[in-house]
């Protein structure tokens, strides 16, 4: 393919049963065996059906391909592609990698929704970079930590991939930390000694109600006329 004039060979991994490691000596392997790989590049293609489709494509690179190819939201036949998002990321986060990418990161969050319109296919909460609880804290210890120093469990900065900011959701594991926080948000300062008491009174509440809104906590505070 290469003799008859083809710059870019694609290399897939069409099932996605390779691992990273597995995928990473093909490409090796065409690299070392093919005389004129020179005059081509690699292209990754990996699909998701074991998870692995973005490590498969960082292996790829890592062992001499030159161009990945990928989908927003990683949507794709079956489990879908490569990600888009996670690979630009892992690209920005891993200073050692020696590669990069062009892409304005800013615009990821954006299209990822603008896709999830137009596609009618949801984005799962939980998926890497994109999803709704990417930068979501509700566990107490992570609450406590996130509000002392964002980057204690925060990799990334929201605005880096277009997301607003990071969020406190407030949830029966949250601590007084998150609470504070949270009532001094809405404009309620919630004084040292009454922390305990205002504690109580949202545990009571969160224990009961899943989703704990502002209002659910304004009006908490209320009841103890904070």
């Amino acid at each position: 393919m290469i003799a008859a004039g083809a710059k870019i060979i694609n290399i897939p991994d069409t099932t996605g049963y390779c691992l990273p490691s597995m995928y990473g000596e093909k490409i090796a392997y065409l690299m070392n065996s093919v005389s004129n790989i020179d005059k081509a590049i690699l292209s990754t293609h990996c699909h998701n059906d074991l998870g692995l489709a973005t490590a498969n494509s960082i292996a790829g690179i890592s062992n001499g391909a030159r161009q990945i190819e990928c989908t927003i939201n990683g949507i794709g036949e079956r489990a879908g592609n490569a990600s888009l998002e996670e690979v630009a990321m892992i690209i920005n986060q891993h200073e050692s990698l020696p590669y990069h990418h062009n892409l304005d990161t800013t615009k990821l969050t954006p299209m990822s929704k603008l896709i999830e319109q137009m596609m009618r296919m949801p984005v799962q909460a939980n998926k890497a970079v994109v999803g709704s609880n990417a930068f979501e804290h509700s566990s107490g210890i992570h609450q406590d930590g996130v509000l002392k120093e964002r980057t204690t469990y925060e990799i990334m900065d929201p605005q880096e991939v277009g997301a607003e900011e990071s969020s406190i959701v407030l949830t029966a594991r949250s601590g007084r930390a998150a609470l504070k926080h949270k009532a001094r948000k809405l404009g309620h300062e919630i004084p040292s000694d009454q922390i305990d008491q205002a504690y109580n009174a949202f545990i009571s509440l969160a224990d009961s109600d899943k989703n704990f809104t502002d209002q659910d906590l304004t009006e908490a505070l209320s009841t103890l006329a904070i």
